[in-house]
């Protein structure tokens, strides 16, 4: 899903090229789950260093996937596993990988609907077992947390139950539209995109010991062309400065280092 132009189009509306801006381009490859945040962080750092941000938004499988094939980039965010994972590979430049944001995992309804109690695993198993519809992140799609939360409904013994009425979506974007439109009657996903969409409230977060927070980080690919440019936009994502966009957008942000 390409948004990345949407910047470029925003910034050139404005008007107001940055004076000796630097004709550098930065491409990233964003986990769709950070799409609330990122964007307006993007326009910020354009504005700021008039650098070119082309943003593509896909699951985090995908974008692995792209990046193996050969696909080029600058600049990665995804979940922190992910990240730790490449950098142990020697895909990023060495010490690029810091962490950015983190969201807790929850259960979305509507408005008005009847709370269900999640308090416990076991209570959040019968919840869903006795919804008329559930909505998650498909696995086949390459979304990390989907790919997660399947492995834990088999463990939970419910995964056959819940998919013969699963809404599966890709991202958590699609997962709350689902749940707003009535399409779906739960969603489970990240509390930062049920907090931000109108006509829906959280639930609760999961009970344990299911995940209870996704991080991610960002990191600079090793074979970036628009090294120095990269560099400072993942700075830039990490910096205190960044903090209050990441909060509005309902994410929680890691301790200074």
């Amino acid at each position: 899903m390409l948004i990345a132009l949407a910047v470029v189009s925003i910034g050139l509306a404005i008007g107001t090229p940055v004076t000796g801006a630097c004709a550098a381009e930065v491409r990233v490859l964003a986990a769709l789950a950070v799409q609330d945040a990122l964007g307006p962080l993007a326009l910020r750092f354009w504005r700021a260093r008039g650098y070119t941000i082309l943003i593509d938004y896909s699951t985090v499988g995908a974008i692995r996937k792209r990046l193996a094939g050969g696909e080029k980039a600058d600049v990665v965010v995804l979940t922190s596993e992910a990240i730790d994972e490449m950098e142990h590979a020697g895909e990023l430049v060495a010490g690029s990988g810091v962490p950015v944001a983190a969201t807790r995992t929850g259960l979305a309804i509507r408005d008005g609907a009847a709370v269900p109690d999640i308090s416990t695993l076991e209570k959040f198993r019968a919840a869903l077992l006795a919804a008329r519809s559930v909505a998650y992140t498909d696995p086949g799609t390459g979304g990390a947390f989907g790919t997660y939360f399947a492995k834990e409904l088999e463990r939970m013994g419910i995964l056959d139950a819940v998919n013969a009425k699963a809404v599966l979506r890709r991202g958590s974007h699609e997962i709350v539209k689902a749940v707003a439109s009535g399409e779906a009657e739960l969603g489970v996903t990240f509390i930062s995109t049920i907090a931000s969409t109108p006509g829906l409230k959280v639930a609760g977060a999961l009970p344990p010991p299911l995940l209870a927070m996704e991080r991610f980080s960002a990191g600079v690919l090793r074979e970036s062309i628009a090294h120095d440019a990269a560099i400072e936009l993942v700075r830039a994502l990490s910096g205190a400065a960044s903090a209050d966009q990441w909060r509005a957008a309902g994410f929680e942000v890691p301790a200074p280092r």
